[in-house]
Order: structure tokens, then sequence, then C-alpha cells
């Protein structure tokens, strides 16, 4: 693509998520949710594969419709009280249809259905902003709006999401729709605890995306794209393998790991809010994506495939690793210690 291209459209991203994170007004964030759909759309289709074409499409008609209710819930809420302000929606059908519009937008259970076949078709930098930045307006109108949510909705769909994320995952070969199912069931934790503490869903979407971010970036180093060239990686770059190891397991929220920090404080939280059953269900279903996490990291350092697989292996590179990917692991591996002050900021 282009150079000059690639950054009109990053640009034009950075400038929708500013646009709508910013926002009072429901149609200025309208707007701002376009451009940024506008402006990925090229950043996923570039490959011109008819799957890249196929991923952009789908994309494409999931947004608009996605876009399409969240007008209408709005102008709805202004028919019924006069305000166009975000965080006046107190009419209770603008509430359920703005939860399902969102719900769309980030591929919640039961608007699910686009999101893994869109990864599985972008390249993996484009994934890492689907999978990001991309959630983040909508995660914040979700934040805005929280006290006029309905919390049977929200929670009814966050224990889909956990257990459909969990179970989709477990037969997959690709490491994008692993990713996506992973993502998928991590919204669900975020969307249980958002009436409650609203603060904990922004804090849980930060180490997601922190976690996210160092797992697409060290898969793209790698240039590893399914389960066999997993198995394979190893002789390329084996310091970096291990870390991605460890960065799995904190995705899926081992104790020791920064992943484990957000589940702690949302059943912590939940058990507050007399939600006990909704805490224990939930921390069940989490062991199905633990299972898919475990076996990707098996896949990437623990062991050597049983039988000859149909790759070479591969040289070790002498380059050395971008330090962007060594912050990032870093990060996603030794914050638990720094809880009381991640909580004290937020």
């Amino acid at each position: 693509m282009n150079p000059q291209a690639k950054l009109i459209f990053t640009i034009s991203l950075m400038l929708g998520t500013t646009i709508t994170i910013s926002s009072h007004h429901w149609v200025v964030a309208w707007a701002g949710l376009e451009i940024n759909t506008l402006a990925i759309l090229p950043l996923i289709s570039k490959s011109h594969h008819p799957r890249a074409i196929e991923a952009a499409t789908k994309y494409f008609l999931t947004q608009s419709a996605a876009s399409a209710l969240l007008l209408f819930s709005s102008m709805t809420n202004a028919w019924h009280t006069g305000q166009w302000d975000i965080t006046q929606m107190t009419h209770p059908m603008s509430s359920l249809i703005l939860t399902s519009a969102i719900a769309m937008k980030l591929g919640l259970v039961p608007f699910h259905f686009w999101y893994p076949e869109v990864l599985q078709g972008s390249p993996l930098t484009t994934g890492l902003l689907l999978s990001t930045i991309m959630k983040l307006p909508p995660i914040t109108l979700l934040f805005m709006t929280s006290p006029s949510l309905n919390p049977t909705l929200l929670t009814t769909m966050a224990i889909l999401s956990a257990a459909l994320g969990g179970w989709m995952g477990l037969n997959q070969t690709q490491i994008r729709k692993i990713l996506a199912f992973s993502s998928i069931s991590h919204l669900g934790w975020m969307a249980i605890i958002l009436v409650y503490n609203p603060k904990l869903t922004l804090l849980n979407f930060y180490l997601y995306a922190l976690m996210t971010a160092a797992v697409f970036l060290t898969l793209n180093s790698m240039k590893v794209l399914k389960l066999t060239t997993l198995m394979t990686a190893w002789t390329k770059t084996p310091s970096l393998n291990a870390m991605l190891l460890l960065t799995l397991l904190s995705l899926a929220g081992l104790p020791p790991l920064t992943g484990f920090l957000p589940k702690w404080l949302i059943i912590q939280e939940l058990t507050k809010q007399d939600m006990a059953p909704a805490a224990t269900i939930i921390s069940l279903l989490s062991l199905l994506s633990l299972f898919f996490y475990l076996r990707l990291a098996y896949c990437t350092t623990i062991t050597l495939p049983p039988h000859t697989t149909n790759h070479m292996k591969q040289w070790r590179i002498s380059k050395p690793t971008n330090m962007l990917i060594a912050i990032l692991t870093t990060m996603s591996i030794t914050l638990l210690p720094m809880a009381p002050m991640i909580l004290t900021i937020i």
C-alpha cells in the first residue's frame, strides 16, 4: 500500500477515535464511528485476496447496521426526552437498542458472527487494530451511558460471550480465529461489570489491549498464522517464544501475571454486588478459554511436534527484537505487583 495512503488512513483512525471518545452529542459520536469504519476498510482489504475483500465487506455491512441502530436509539431518546447528550440516555427502549448496537460493533454474543471471519481475513497488524483501537470508541460510549443500561441484558450477554468465546475457540487451528474468540470471551468479562463498576471495565480493556498487542506483534515478527507454523517457530527466536508463552498465560488470566488482575477485581466486585452465582459461572467458563491458551502455549515452546510437519525448520534470525514488543511483553507479565498503584490511578 502507498505510504501516503496508509498515513492518511492511520490519521483518520486516530481522528475518528478521538472525536467519539471526546464527544457529548450523539451525532458527533456517530460521525467519529463512521470515520473509523471507513478508515479501517482499506487496511483490511489491502492484500486484494478474496478472503480480505470478503472480510472488508462483512465488516462494512455489520458496522453500518450497528451505526444505523445507534443513530436510531439516540433519535428515539431525543424524541422522548429532548436530550442529545450522551450521558442523558434515559429512555429504556433507547437503552436496549443502544446496547444491541454497541454489542454489534464490539462483537458481543449474539452479534459475534462477523468478528472471527473479519479477523481471519485481515493481516496481523490490521487484526491488532480491530482488536484494540477499534473497540475503544464503543466501550467509551458504554462507559458514558452505563448508569442507564439494563443490568440483566448485559449480564446475560456477558455470560454467553464468555461461554461461546471459550467453546468455539477449542477446535480452531488458525491463530487469528483463536485470538478473535479470546477477544469475545474477554468482552464478556468487560460487559458483566459495566453497570456496577465502569472503571473496572476500562481497566480490563486497557490491560487486554496491552496483552493482545504484545501477542499480535510477536506473532507478526515471527510471521506465524496457524498452529503448524507455530510449532516450528521456536528455531527462529527461542527467547521471544518463551516470552510469548508467558504472555499467552497472562492473557488466560493465570495468577502471578498481569491478566489475573482484572479477573480478580471483577470477581471481587461481583461478590460485593451479591452476584456470586454470576461470578462463579463466568470464572468456570474462563477455563474453556484457558484450554486453548494452554494449547497455544504448548505449541509455542513446551513440545516439539510428535510428527513431521510440512514446514521446514527455519534459521534463527539475528535481528534484534523490536523494542515495543519487549516493553509490551514485560508489562503483560509483571504488572500484578503494581495493582495498588494502578487502582489509585483509576
